[in-house]
């Protein structure tokens, strides 16, 4: 799974006013959106500067990581990081590999969501938050489950609150 997020957005807002910074997020959902289905992510939540996706296995395969890093990678050059004028929206990403429920939640009388819930997913968000605009964390499970190719890739230990334990993720800047 990845989660995606605008670094920032606090100051972004008030610069921008709630018209100009409506029209950013507008062009973010859309743009992230567009490049998450072409890899067939299930785009799970558009939230306030947030995108959520999910790569499970039965609709992306068995290279479901390798499927979440090259979108989270297009992500963030659609959002414009590697060009030579800098990202019109800055955005930093995380990226997990865990079993976790994906569902529908809430009460029988109809009051229901689709959520993705356990420690996969808290994990995600954690690395998330870390992220750097034009950066993506990655964790060791993704790059184990994955078999993805972390050579040259910065090795890093980050303390994540509501984690017992440092975890180990490697460091992706788009350029």
């Amino acid at each position: 799974m990845i989660f995606a997020d605008v670094r920032d957005s606090t100051p972004l807002a008030e610069s921008k006013g709630p018209s100009g910074f409506k029209d950013i997020i507008n062009r973010f959902y859309k743009e992230t959106s567009k490049v998450l289905i072409e890899h067939n992510a299930m785009v799970n939540w558009l939230m306030g500067d947030q995108v959520i996706a999910l790569f499970a296995p039965r609709f992306v395969g068995k290279n479901h990581a390798k499927a979440a890093l090259h979108a989270t990678q297009e992500l963030l050059r659609v959002t414009g990081h590697g060009d030579t004028n800098g990202p019109w929206v800055p955005v930093g990403a995380g990226i997990h590999t865990g079993l976790a429920y994906v569902g529908a939640v809430g009460s029988p009388d109809g009051v229901n969501e689709i959520a993705v819930l356990g420690s996969p997913a808290n994990m995600c968000v954690r690395l998330s938050s870390k992220a750097a605009a034009g950066k993506i964390l990655i964790s060791e499970d993704s790059v184990k489950f994955g078999d993805l190719d972390v050579e040259g890739l910065e090795p890093r230990s980050l303390e994540l609150k509501g984690v017992s334990q440092p975890v180990s993720v490697r460091v992706l800047q788009v350029k």
